[in-house]
C-alpha cells in the first residue's frame, strides 16, 4: 500500500511539473461555432496540444468573442497580445501588397486553379512574405472561403441584366468598382446582418457572397436569384504573432507550423461539406440558380480588362485591372499561366 501511495504521489508530482511548464495561448475567430474555419481552428488546437505533449494549449474564441473585427485581431497579434487568428487575406494585403493580385475579379477558372496557385510557388511565397514584411505577423497556412457570387431579386444571366441593380458590397474600393463596371451600383455601409432587411425594404436589389453566407443569413429568401459568376475567390489565412512565437521553444514553433499546414486540408473538406449542405437547402427552397455559359462568363471577365469612362472608382480611360492590378501584373500573369493546366 505504501509503495502504491508513493507511486501515485510521484505521478502526481510529475503531472504538476508538466502542467506548470505548460503555456496557454489564445486564437481569435469571428465566425460562429460549427463554421468550417472554426472547426479547423479547433483541430489546430487539438493537434498542437497532442504533438507538444500538452506543453502548449490553444483556446479558441469563436463568434468574435475576443475581437469582433479581424482588423482588431491583427493589431493584437502585432502587439503580442494575441497568439493566433484566422482572417481574410484582404486585410493582410496591407502588409503584402502583392496579395492584392490573388483577389482580382474573375481571375481563376475554378477552385482547383486557385489552390494550385496557393499551394504552389506563388502562394507559398506570399505566406513567407507576411513575416518578411516586418508586420509582426506570421502566415501559417491558407483556408478555403469559397467563391463569391451575386444574388438578386431579379434574374441575372448576363452583364446586361446587371444594369442599374443596387448591390450591397464589402467596403472595398475595387469590389465596388467591379459592380459599377458591370453596370450595377455598388453600395457600402450595410452590415451583413442588415442585408436581408435592406433587400426586402427595397434599399438594395441584392448582394454577393458565398453559398454558406447566402443560406445562413437567410438572404436567399429575399433575393432568390443566384448567378454563379464566382467573381472572387479570396482565401483565408491562419496568422500567428511573431512576438508570441519568439517566446516559445524553436522545436515547438516548428510543430505549430506543421500542425497548421495539416489543418489546411481539414478545413477544405469541412468547407466543401458546408458548401454542399447550403446549396442543397437553397435549391430545395426553389431559388433560381444560374450557371453561366462559357460565353457569358467571358463577358463578365472581359468587362474587367476593358477601358471605361465615367465609372465611379476607375480613372477614365483605364480598366479595372489597370487601376487595381497594374502594380502586380507580373503576379497576375503568373496566376493566369498556372490556369493553363485547368
Amino acid at each position: 500500500m505504501k509503495r502504491l501511495m508513493t507511486l501515485a504521489l510521484a505521478l502526481a508530482l510529475a503531472l504538476c511539473a508538466a502542467t506548470a511548464g505548460a503555456v496557454t495561448l489564445k486564437l481569435s475567430e469571428v465566425h460562429a461555432e460549427g463554421y468550417p474555419t472554426t472547426l479547423a481552428d479547433q483541430e489546430f488546437a487539438r493537434l498542437v496540444e497532442e504533438r507538444t505533449d500538452g506543453r502548449i494549449r490553444i483556446d479558441v474564441y469563436s463568434g468574435g468573442a475576443l475581437y469582433g473585427e479581424e482588423t482588431g485581431a491583427i493589431e493584437a497579434l502585432q502587439l503580442g497580445d494575441l497568439a493566433f487568428s484566422r482572417v481574410s487575406a484582404s486585410p493582410v494585403s496591407s502588409y503584402v501588397p502583392a496579395m492584392n493580385a490573388i483577389q482580382m475579379p474573375y481571375l481563376y477558372k475554378n477552385a482547383d486553379h486557385m489552390w494550385a496557385v496557393l499551394d504552389g510557388e506563388i502562394g507559398q511565397k506570399m505566406l513567407s512574405e507576411v513575416q518578411a514584411s516586418g508586420s509582426g505577423l506570421v502566415g501559417l497556412c491558407w483556408y478555403d472561403a469559397g467563391a463569391r457570387s451575386y444574388y438578386t431579386n431579379k434574374p441575372v444571366t448576363c452583364v446586361e441584366d446587371m444594369k442599374g441593380l443596387k448591390i450591397r458590397m464589402q467596403n472595398n474600393r475595387m469590389m465596388v468598382a467591379m459592380t459599377n463596371v458591370l453596370g450595377g451600383v455598388g453600395v457600402t455601409g450595410i452590415g451583413p446582418n442588415e442585408v436581408y432587411s435592406a433587400i426586402t425594404q427595397g434599399t438594395i436589389d441584392g448582394a454577393e457572397n458565398n453559398w454558406p453566407t447566402y443560406q445562413n443569413m437567410g438572404d436567399y429568401e429575399a433575393a432568390p436569384y443566384y448567378v454563379l459568376d464566382k467573381h472572387t475567390m479570396v482565401p483565408e489565412i491562419l496568422l500567428a504573432s511573431e512576438a508570441v512565437l519568439a517566446d516559445l521553444d524553436e522545436a515547438d514553433v516548428e510543430i505549430i507550423k506543421a500542425c497548421a499546414r495539416e489543418t489546411q486540408e481539414f478545413e477544405k473538406q469541412k468547407w466543401a461539406e458546408k458548401e454542399a449542405s447550403s446549396e442543397q437547402i437553397v435549391r430545395a427552397a426553389g431559388c433560381t440558380i444560374t450557371e453561366l455559359t462559357p460565353e457569358a462568363f467571358a463577358e463578365f471577365q472581359d468587362a474587367m480588362t476593358r477601358p471605361v469612362t465615367g465609372v465611379e472608382g476607375i480613372d477614365d480611360g483605364k480598366s479595372l485591372y489597370e487601376m487595381y492590378g497594374g502594380a502586380y501584373q507580373d503576379v497576375i500573369d503568373a496566376i493566369v499561366a498556372v490556369g493553363e493546366d485547368f
